[in-house]
Order: C-alpha cells, then sequence, then structure tokens
C-alpha cells in the first residue's frame, strides 16, 4: 500500500513542452527533447519544488505513445533528484490510465496527476473506479478536478469520497471555487492544491498547501518567492507581488492557456515557448497582443519592485 503522504509543499510547475519543426512527426513538429530537459532544469535551478509534465499544459493529448514515456524519462533525468516528478497519466478510460501511471512509476516518477475519465461525463460511481483502478499502479496520485474540460465536477462530497483510497494525497482544485477549500477539509484529511493561477493566493489563504503552476513556466522565481510568501503567512507582501502577476495569470484559466503561456515564456526570454500541436493552433492578433502588453506589464513591475529591493 502507498504511504498516504508527499511533500507537495512548494511550486510544481505543470510544464510546457517544446517542438521543433520536422516534416516526419505529427504535424509537422517533433518534441524538442532537448530545450524540455533545459527547461526543467531551469524550473528547478529557480527553486521550483518539482515539475508535472504530460498534463494539459504539456500537450500530453497529442502526443504519441513514445513521445509521452519519453517526456517523463528525460523529466526525471533532468530533475536529477533535486525534487518531485508528478507525471500526467489522464486516460480515457481507468485501463489506459493505470498503464501510464504504472510507466511512469518504471521511470522514477513520483507521482501522478490524474483527472477523472475524459471525454466522457462518467457518474460518482464509475469515477470512484477510475481512481481505484489507477491506485494499483502503486504511485501516490494527485486528483484533479478540472470541470471545464472533462465536464465532471469532483464536488468536496465526492473529493471525500476519492480521499479514502490510500494512494491518493492530494486534490489539484481548479474549479476556481475558493469557498471549497474550506468544504474540503471539512470533509475528509487531503492535500488542497491551487490548480488555477488566478486564484492563488484566495486558495492558498484559505488554506491550500502547494501550488500546481502554469505561469512560472515564464517567471519561476517571482513564483517561488510569491508561494513562499504565502506559505509563511506574510499576506501583504504576498498580495503586492500577486497583484503585479494576476493580470497575466488569468491567461491560465483561458482555453488558449497553453498558447498563452508559451509565447510569455518567448517574450521573457529565459525559456523556449515556441509553437503547439493541433488541435491548438496559433493566438489570434488580437489574444497575442494582450499577452504581449499583459507579459510585458508584468515585466515592468517585476524590475520595477527589484530596484526597489536593491
Amino acid at each position: 500500500m502507498t504511504e498516504k503522504s508527499m511533500d507537495l509543499g512548494g511550486v510544481v510547475v505543470a510544464t510546457a513542452l517544446a517542438f521543433k519543426e520536422d516534416a516526419s512527426a505529427p504535424a509537422g513538429l517533433a518534441v524538442d527533447y532537448d530545450r524540455f530537459g533545459e527547461h526543467v532544469d531551469f524550473l528547478m535551478s529557480n527553486g521550483c519544488r518539482g515539475v508535472g509534465p504530460n498534463g494539459s499544459l504539456g500537450e500530453y493529448s497529442s502526443l504519441t505513445d513514445e513521445e509521452r514515456r519519453q517526456v517523463i524519462k528525460v523529466a526525471v533525468d533532468a530533475v536529477d533528484g533535486r525534487g518531485i516528478v508528478i507525471a500526467g497519466v489522464h486516460g480515457v478510460g481507468s485501463h489506459q490510465a493505470r498503464q501510464w501511471a504504472e510507466y511512469a512509476r518504471e521511470d522514477g516518477a513520483d507521482g501522478a496527476l490524474l483527472l477523472p475519465p475524459i471525454v466522457y461525463r462518467a457518474n460518482e460511481r464509475e469515477i470512484l473506479a477510475h481512481y481505484e483502478e489507477v491506485a494499483k499502479a502503486g504511485l501516490p496520485i494527485m486528483a484533479y478536478n478540472n470541470p471545464y474540460d472533462t465536464k465532471v465536477d469532483l464536488v468536496p462530497s465526492l473529493v471525500a469520497k476519492i480521499a479514502q483510497i490510500p494512494e491518493v494525497v492530494a486534490i489539484k482544485e481548479f474549479s476556481g471555487d475558493v469557498r471549497r477549500v474550506y468544504e474540503i477539509k471539512e470533509l475528509c484529511d487531503i492535500d488542497i492544491i491551487a490548480g488555477a493561477d488566478d486564484v492563488l493566493f484566495e486558495l492558498m489563504i484559505n488554506g491550500a498547501v502547494g501550488w500546481f503552476a502554469g505561469y512560472p513556466n515564464a517567471f519561476p522565481r517571482e513564483a517561488v518567492e510569491l508561494y513562499d510568501l504565502l506559505a509563511a503567512g506574510r499576506w501583504k507582501e504576498a498580495k503586492s507581488l500577486y497583484e503585479q502577476l494576476v493580470a497575466v495569470f488569468r491567461w491560465d484559466s483561458k482555453t488558449e492557456f497553453v498558447q498563452a503561456i508559451k509565447l510569455s515564456m518567448d517574450i521573457c526570454g529565459n525559456s523556449y515557448g515556441g509553437p503547439t500541436r493541433p488541435p491548438r493552433g496559433p493566438l489570434s492578433d488580437e489574444q497575442r497582443a494582450q499577452v504581449t502588453a499583459d507579459t510585458e506589464r508584468a515585466l515592468a513591475a517585476i524590475r520595477a519592485r527589484a530596484a526597489v529591493l536593491a
């Protein structure tokens, strides 16, 4: 039986995945494993707790099986024992998700991030069976509530039932309803992880203990500082920094979040974002202009803050 504990305090980054042009690859884009490994190293060097490859931000659904497994291996190698790797193991059914969890365990991941069955609006009984089956792979599981993508809402009462599975150690809460932290805490003992960047402050002040994050792909140093301030209860200082970032963080909750975060990475210039694979296409001109403006405004505020603190 998996021990029901895992240190999730800190910033675990749902990693974006780099692609490079290759006419022989799907959609003419091959996974750039070298750049991906460099990006993971960059995140860990900036104080992140770990990485979460093969999530939605990592475009797992557009990868071949071989690519998807290799991404985990590269992430584990790049982290190199400095933190944790929580692999996305999402699947249409539990038989697929369990297989991905078994691969992740074999390849050195420390835990699994698991949505309910994707592309099917499962009922409560089916959701519980899904988590029970994937738990047999033997990895600690962070359940993932994303009712926008899956059309399944892991409401607090259902989270409490899922939490009875020994391997389920945490819930990534992405509903945007910050009141749920209190409800979940009242019903069960499970780590609540902030899953949407633009409600991080509110979720942490209510009792979330970690951050499974998107925008720290572009702003890892500032994200770690923000998390540390929140974890220490230094709310006033945290609020000041959060207000400088929250406008760009809102893109994490939009349909085009992958494209937006990759563009912000390119604008920040510390790590490569690049293109997305279909079905995700490029941002519209209007969206691109807004992401650029939001990112540059955040960068300007960060520089001004650094100058004051220097």
